[in-house]
């Protein structure tokens, strides 16, 4: 499975909320919580603290606009070689003491604020994550360098916040239509088929990449079964999802293929519920 986002240990989402704050409080007219914030971000992000320092390496990546693709992926490579040389232990402990005394000192709900770009600071996390897949690595760089070629003018705006209107949209349509209740793997699927709207389809297509596997293995597995060897329709259907699966590579990721996936999603749940 693909490794989860620990926003807390991401030090430009770190940085993105505790700006968002201050920003907060300077709408507010809260002036000893504007120089309170100010104080913090002075002594954690400064150059001299591995925070600054890792602050930037997110930087290089997310600031570059309108380059070509060899310098982008100079700076890429670059950026992912100098994380590796920050020790990370020190890191830790700076963003722990940071993490302490934004919820001491100033509040819990930091960590709540809106950050309109955490799809990308998301993704560079997982670059430079050393247990990051090798595949998983791939999209999420490939995803990024495209998206530095791009120029301010040609960049689509950064996601905003949205309600689950769209997705329980989309949920109950599907639930209609088949009159099933969803299962986790399928929430996760259609969580991630909603988002791929603002992140270039970068979630979903790891998932797919990991879950499509896993299906194909039950499916395959389900030929073996008496009932379904007795059985010259059910074998020809199983047959029918399997082929389904081997050409989804070649499909286009739409609703169509969704569709598809979260019934067979159901399919192999009955199989893993056989004896």
């Amino acid at each position: 499975m693909k490794m989860k986002h620990n926003k807390k240990r991401n030090s430009a989402f770190i940085y993105e909320v505790t700006i968002r704050e201050l920003a907060k409080a300077i709408h507010e007219g809260d002036v000893k919580k504007k120089k309170a914030i100010i104080k913090l971000i002075r002594e954690a992000f400064n150059s001299n603290t591995l925070l600054g320092k890792d602050l930037d390496l997110y930087k290089s990546i997310l600031e570059t606009r309108g380059v070509d693709k060899y310098t982008a992926e100079k700076i890429m490579f670059q950026s992912r070689v100098q994380k590796g040389s920050i020790d990370h232990k020190r890191l830790f402990a700076e963003q722990s003491e940071l993490i302490e005394t934004l919820n001491r000192e100033i509040s819990p709900e930091v960590f709540s604020n809106f950050v309109p770009n955490y799809k990308d600071l998301a993704t560079i996390f997982q670059i430079f994550h050393p247990k990051t897949k090798t595949k998983n690595r791939v999209l999420f760089e490939g995803y990024m360098i495209d998206k530095m070629l791009l120029s301010e003018k040609e960049r689509q705006p950064d996601m905003k916040p949205i309600d689950n209107l769209t997705y329980k949209t989309f949920v109950s349509k599907f639930n209609e239509k088949y009159s099933e209740a969803l299962l986790q793997e399928q929430k996760s699927l259609l969580s991630k088929f909603i988002g791929s709207f603002s992140d270039n389809s970068i979630e979903l297509k790891i998932y797919l990449n990991e879950e499509i596997p896993r299906l194909l293995q039950s499916v395959l597995k389900s030929k073996k079964m008496s009932e379904i060897k007795a059985d010259e329709e059910m074998s020809l259907k199983t047959d029918k999802v399997i082929d389904i699966l081997k050409e989804t590579t070649e499909r286009k990721i739409d609703k169509a293929l969704v569709y598809d996936i979260l019934k067979i999603q159901n399919l192999v749940k009955e199989i893993e519920r056989c004896p």
